[in-house]
């Protein structure tokens, strides 16, 4: 049995490894075709590429792993059942179940594999991927004039060329408008040629203009009327050099501080923590809103019983028509004037107090399902390994061709299911945690179905076993309706 065990195995790494790689290198291609605009013509170091793209890889591996679970369970068990294996083994006593139990104790030490990577490895991944991307993005594109176009990428600078000579880097109908003071078009400098240089720490553009004039307005400091003159400054130049300082050219490291209290760089320790103390402040927020409320009317009514004493109205009920009717007419429309600027204020404070209370809640559920997500990616596993392994028994199909037809369907399935339960747990439809394991509550009986169907060696997937029946009925139908 022991030798069955390995040979299982054996059978089974194999596929699970290809698949598994296969799976992550196509979502990184998704990645890259998706961010593609973002990288693309901002000098980016092979480093900082390779860097982003392992922790990228390692991000995409809860949705890889259960992927390459089930396509290798169809694989590895079609490819048996299309060799007659399954039914050698069937045939000497062995149950299918029995086959599956070296394969179940590997993919049980894979769930609590995952279990431990959701809650150690990928919020650590999670932080140094998010981080890096957004320090990546924020690089700006590198230099490129093209001519007779405005360049507006250099912060308080506009430059335009009428002609770029490529092979030497020279410029050549130079305009440049210095908006470094702040007070519009003020400075214009206009050369004949010039060249270009960056240095290497990409911090400093050198610019040597040839054959120009520097045109300067003159402005007084608060000066708004400029009908009476127009005093300006100009300046004749053989050779000038210009140097602009390039914020945000170069790439530079975010502080990952700045990014740790993120949900999705939490474990499952860290999640409950921030869940408990998120609740604790949302409680007190809503405390605080229905005790203003509270107080609002309280003072008001206070406010309608003093002046109520004073105009005699000594009823226990004060009624408000005879009160308002004791009013003259400016203080009629002052009181309606009160009373309408009270109802707006306060339909305000509901309205912001309720978007507010909204924006709290919808956070904490955001850690709510996370803190589940941490679990469904290890039951996951298991569930699809359940089935793919009796659905390739069944099938008795093995390579890349109907394996990966039906395995695809069905992680389409699966992960279209889980969207749709985040989604409605995010949008407070379902509970959090409903939602996030709702993917597992459909696909669980599929499993037990499909195993005891591949136990039991139904066909399920024989179109004559189902039309079967259907005749049967029919044709008894038919004999009773002839014998009457």
């Amino acid at each position: 049995m022991k030798r069955l065990h390995l040979f299982m195995v054996k059978m089974y790494i194999g596929p699970f490894l290809m698949t598994f790689f296969i799976a992550v290198f196509l979502l990184l291609m998704q990645f890259l075709w998706k961010y593609i605009d973002e990288f693309v013509g901002k000098g980016i170091e092979t480093t900082v590429m390779v860097q982003l793209l392992s922790y990228a890889s390692v991000n995409f591996i809860p949705m890889a792993l259960p992927l390459a679970i089930l396509l290798s369970s169809i694989m590895t068990f079609g490819e048996l059942g299309e060799h007659y294996e399954l039914v050698a083994l069937k045939s000497s006593g062995i149950s299918l179940l029995r086959i599956m139990y070296p394969l179940i104790l590997f993919i049980s030490f894979l769930s609590i594999c995952a279990l431990l990577f959701s809650n150690y490895v990928l919020p650590v991944a999670n932080l140094k991927f998010y981080s890096l991307l957004y320090d990546v993005r924020n690089i700006r594109p590198e230099i490129n004039i093209k001519p007779g176009i405005f360049y507006n990428g250099i912060d308080d600078y506009s430059i335009r060329v009428q002609k770029k000579d490529k092979k030497t880097n020279f410029l050549y109908g130079i305009m440049i408008y210095d908006h470094t003071n702040r007070q519009g078009n003020t400075t214009v400098i206009i050369a004949d040629s010039g060249k270009m240089n960056i240095t290497e720490d990409k911090r400093y553009l050198l610019l040597t203009l040839y054959n120009g004039d520097k045109y300067d307005e003159l402005r007084n400091n608060g000066q708004t009327d400029w009908r009476y003159g127009h005093p300006h400054q100009k300046d004749k130049f053989v050779e000038e050099d210009i140097t602009i300082e390039l914020n945000g050219f170069g790439f530079n490291r975010s502080d990952e501080s700045l990014f740790m209290d993120n949900y999705k760089m939490l474990n499952i320790k860290q999640l409950a923590q921030a869940e408990d103390s998120l609740q604790k402040l949302y409680f007190k927020r809503d405390s605080e809103y229905e005790h203003t409320i509270a107080d609002v009317a309280i003072i008001k009514k206070l406010q309608i019983d003093n002046f109520a004493n004073k105009r005699s109205v000594r009823d226990t009920f004060i009624n408000a028509d005879t009160l308002y009717k004791s009013f003259t007419k400016a203080e009629q429309i002052l009181a309606y004037q009160n009373a309408l600027n009270i109802a707006r204020s306060q339909l305000s404070y509901i309205i912001l107090s309720g978007d507010e209370l909204g924006s709290r809640e919808y956070y904490i559920v955001k850690h709510k399902v996370e803190f589940h997500l941490k679990f469904t990616l290890a039951l996951a596993c298991l569930i699809l390994f359940f089935i793919g392994a009796p659905l390739g028994a069944i099938i008795r199909k093995g390579g890349l061709g109907m394996p990966v037809v039906v395995s695809v369907l069905l992680f389409i399935l699966y992960y279209i299911i889980s969207l749709i339960g985040e989604k409605f747990a995010k949008e407070l439809i379902l509970p959090a945690w409903f939602g996030v394991w709702l993917s597992s509550v459909v696909l669980f009986p599929l499993g037990l179905f499909l195993t005891y169907k591949a136990a039991s060696d139904s066909v399920i997937f024989n179109i004559e076993a189902y039309i079967e029946p259907i005749k049967k009925f029919f044709n008894i139908i038919l004999k009773k309706k002839m014998k009457n």
